[in-house]
């Protein structure tokens, strides 16, 4: 049986207030299941799984009856962990695809350095296995206040090549008020805008005794949110103008074979993605083309998601996590997007879901040195026209420009 087979199809959502989608229900649901820790600041709040590597399984603007943005995986979330038996078959032996709008992976995926496959393997689906670490391990809570919690956790991988890596994970959530988002966003917004935002702040840190070297591979930090779409969900990724020669391609959209036209428009400036979660597709920007930011537009709920993180040096560049022996290690994207979909013919997607990423340089770090990785999310919902005037500043594009893409 294929692996996906076990995942029923479910259509996308289709209005983002349904109250079907309140954050209270998904709130109660988690903590029937697993433990949960909520921050909160006014009305928006978090739900942080510790099970689950602290990861934000859902966010909203009003935790009495606002809506909740992540796409969590119940069916799996409510089965839990499965005996080695039970797991024959499934996914989940494999991956736990449990969800949630922001979880702490590393990466590569693919290539010979690979985090995800043993090194005697081919790049074969049935060899791919997500390390337990960010799989099955929970991270140790060492904070909590009611605005921020901090998480840490050990662990010792072995990449495709070979090579050790001796790990500290640090990890800390802290949600946002309206003065934060303003100034990271750079627009203020009236009360007629519902919020939620939140940063983390990421660290890896080699506690081994040898230095993390290019030629036997490096990790990085990789963070990826999972959100609910509709049928009106576009992605929206500014990028820098300016030729393939000196900057590199405007955008990676081969991952999973090329993105059909219906689904992707490319500018000078700015691309717009389908999040309808209907075809499995995903796109990469690179560091050089990169304006550290992008988002999503859905035109159902009027709900804008931003996503920023912090530019640093990357003088090993980023790594390429595509599957297969790569000429480049060290040229994959900074920010990476994803709208889940059917794998193949008759099968039902994983979701369906879409998903905005961003990535760290690669860390080649010696013996107590640290990478760090801070990514920032932020929910923005209610009138359209002030709405326009945040994508504007952005984005670089107004609402009814994000509107009138992908039409053709």
């Amino acid at each position: 049986m294929n692996v996906f087979q076990s995942y029923q199809l479910i259509p996308a959502t289709t209005n983002t207030m349904n109250k079907a989608n309140h954050f209270s229900k998904d709130l109660n649901f988690l903590k029937a299941h697993t433990n949960i820790i909520v921050l909160q600041e006014g009305e928006s709040a978090l739900a942080i799984a510790p099970q689950f590597q602290g990861r934000v399984m859902t966010s909203t603007t009003s935790v009495s009856e606002g809506p909740s943005f992540g796409w969590i995986n119940k069916k799996v979330v409510e089965a839990g962990f499965l005996s080695e038996e039970e797991r024959k078959g499934r996914l989940e032996n494999q991956i736990y695809v449990f969800g949630g709008e922001e979880r702490f992976w590393l990466g590569p995926e693919g290539g010979q350095f690979s985090l995800f496959f043993k090194p005697e393997d081919d790049f074969e689906f049935s060899n791919w296995k997500t390390p337990a670490v960010i799989d099955t391990e929970a991270f140790t809570l060492v904070s909590k206040t009611n605005n921020t919690a901090t998480f840490e956790h050990q662990c010792e991988l072995v990449n495709k090549s070979g090579a050790v890596f001796k790990m500290r994970i640090g990890r800390s959530i802290s949600i946002l008020n309206k003065a934060s988002i303003q100034q990271i966003i750079n627009k203020t917004f009236s009360d007629n805008i519902a919020f939620v935002g939140y940063q983390t702040n990421n660290k890896i840190t080699n506690i081994g005794k040898k230095p993390w070297l290019p030629d036997t591979g490096l990790p990085s930090i990789w963070l990826l949110g999972m959100y609910k779409p509709s049928p009106e969900t576009t992605i929206v990724i500014p990028f820098k103008a300016g030729e393939d020669d000196d900057l590199g391609p405007k955008v990676n959209d081969t991952y999973f074979g090329k993105v059909p036209e219906a689904y992707l428009e490319v500018n000078e400036d700015v691309l717009y993605f389908k999040g309808d979660g209907t075809k499995r597709s995903k796109i990469g920007i690179n560091s050089k083309r990169s304006k550290g930011i992008a988002g999503s537009y859905d035109a159902v709920g009027k709900v804008l998601t931003l996503v920023t993180y912090n530019a640093q040096d990357a003088s090993n560049g980023y790594v390429n996590s595509a599957w297969e022996y790569q000429d480049e290690p060290y040229a994959g994207d900074v920010i990476n997007a994803y709208n889940d979909g059917a794998p193949e013919p008759g099968v039902a997607p994983m979701g369906p879901f879409y998903e905005l990423e961003t990535s760290s340089p690669a860390a080649a770090l010696k013996p107590n040195e640290t990478m760090v990785h801070i990514q920032t999310t932020i929910h923005l919902q209610g009138d359209e026209d002030e709405l326009s005037a945040i994508t504007e500043a952005t984005l670089g594009v107004r609402v009814d420009a994000i509107l009138k893409s992908l039409e053709g």
